[in-house]
């Protein structure tokens, strides 16, 4: 009896020096719990962003090997804008949507919209749009994600943490650049600010879909930049100018996306229609063409533009092909269009700008992308991760500069801006682009 007592004394000791250790040191359990949670989404979209870059790989080889498949591109179209005016009305808005759902939480996100943008996105790609994949595994690990939130019992704000620790998991792990993730998924939604109780969740969620996408052996492409020239006044000033550039160009990349979109949505309301519209264009610009470097990711011409001299209008038309195909209502992301025209347009500018060929290309895939979604530090982050650290400070002065000479304008109309980019716009704190 004495030892009996004496074992349930010793217990409730060790439960009263644990509960007075967890007391002194709330962030145990904090981080406990997280690491939890991020490692069962980190499994989760790391393995569904392998699974989608396999696909995608299989679409782009299909499409390449028989390109009458480019000549059902309308088809196409017709049959994913039936798929969304029937099944998915409401997850029409994409990324727009996660973003809401960061700021406003209400009803969880539906499933559905995983699936539907995968089916999308594949189709899209292997008929010969002109398309990315960012937009598909965000949207992705979003629909995946929320669905535990009930069963994790989150609050309003932890229900916002998981969502952007599943953005950062999703884009951490489809370009395999996990610290850029992680700070994109806490940048992106409101601009010039970043929710920084998200940090442990967003790092390492992003961290653990990467190493569980790499487990899976994923597909991503590497980046070689050759010479960096020294830090110089010179060169600093070079960089600016071409910042300026690309600020410009994704400025104008975003109204025209946005422009044009209205326009498909005014003229055609009905939209699988418009889907076969904008098919039967992409398909004849093609045709037109008479190459297929301007649909589909167009990896082996970004590629390219660190090693030889591309056409200097590059850039215009793989802008244009991806305007006209997403804004007709195929599915796909932005972002990956953005690192080939920011790529060709650095390209372009080495003829005018005494910086190696290289060096411009790579500021300009991420710097584009910077101006184009308003996430500076995710792009640097980005731009070391791929092109390695010596490039740092080329990719900074791009990625800021053209994050402000891009303004208030974005291919997220969803963004709501925390700290404006000039002092003078400080009565737009609160509002979303799309109000502006």
């Amino acid at each position: 009896m004495q030892k009996k007592n004496q074992r349930k004394s010793f217990a409730r000791g060790i439960k009263i020096h644990i509960s007075v250790f967890f007391r002194r040191h709330p962030v145990v359990p904090y981080i406990a719990r997280w690491l939890a949670i991020s490692s069962v989404i980190g499994i989760c979209v790391g393995s569904v962003s392998a699974g989608f870059l396999f696909s995608l790989e299989w679409a782009t080889a299909t499409r390449e090997s028989h390109l009458w498949l480019i000549t059902l591109l309308p088809l196409c179209g017709l049959a994913i804008g039936l798929l969304y005016h029937y099944l998915g009305r409401n997850v029409e808005a994409g990324n727009n949507l996660l973003i809401d759902a960061i700021h406003r939480p209400g009803d969880t996100i539906p499933f559905k919209m995983a699936p539907l943008v995968y089916i999308g996105t594949i189709a899209t790609h292997l008929f010969g749009g002109s398309a990315g994949r960012e937009g598909t595994a965000l949207q992705m690990a979003g629909a995946i994600a929320d669905q535990f939130s009930r069963p994790f019992r989150l609050t309003v704000n932890e229900r916002k943490i998981l969502i952007i620790s599943a953005v950062a998991a999703g884009f951490g792990s489809v370009f395999g650049t996990p610290l850029a993730g992680a700070v994109f998924g806490m940048e992106v939604f409101l601009i010039g600010r970043i929710k920084y109780d998200a940090i442990f969740p967003a790092f390492a969620s992003a961290i653990l879909a990467d190493s569980v996408a790499k487990m899976w052996n994923a597909p991503h492409t590497h980046y070689a930049i050759g010479g960096i020239p020294d830090i110089a006044f010179q060169h600093v000033l070079y960089a600016i100018i071409a910042g300026v550039a690309f600020g410009v160009c994704a400025a104008l990349f975003s109204r025209a996306m946005h422009s044009v979109s209205s326009a498909f949505k005014t003229w055609i309301g009905f939209l699988p229609l418009r889907s076969l519209v904008g098919g039967v264009i992409v398909a004849l610009a093609v045709l037109a063409v008479g190459t297929t470097k301007y649909i589909g990711l167009g990896i082996p011409t970004i590629v390219a533009s660190f090693e030889q001299q591309l056409p200097v209008y590059d850039f215009v038309l793989k802008m244009v092909f991806t305007i006209v195909t997403l804004a007709a209502g195929f599915k796909g992301g932005e972002v990956t269009p953005l690192f080939f025209i920011g790529a060709a347009l650095g390209n372009a500018l080495s003829i005018f700008i005494p910086l190696p060929m290289g060096l411009l290309a790579g500021m300009g895939f991420v710097a584009v992308f910077a101006g184009a979604t308003n996430t500076p530090l995710a792009c640097m982050l980005m731009g070391i991760e791929l092109f390695g650290v010596e490039c740092g400070i080329y990719v900074a002065i791009a990625c800021i500069v053209s994050y402000l000479l891009s303004g208030h304008y974005s291919i997220y109309t969803r963004q709501m801006i925390g700290e404006p980019k000039h002092s003078r716009f400080t009565h737009y704190i609160g509002k979303r682009l799309s109000e502006l």
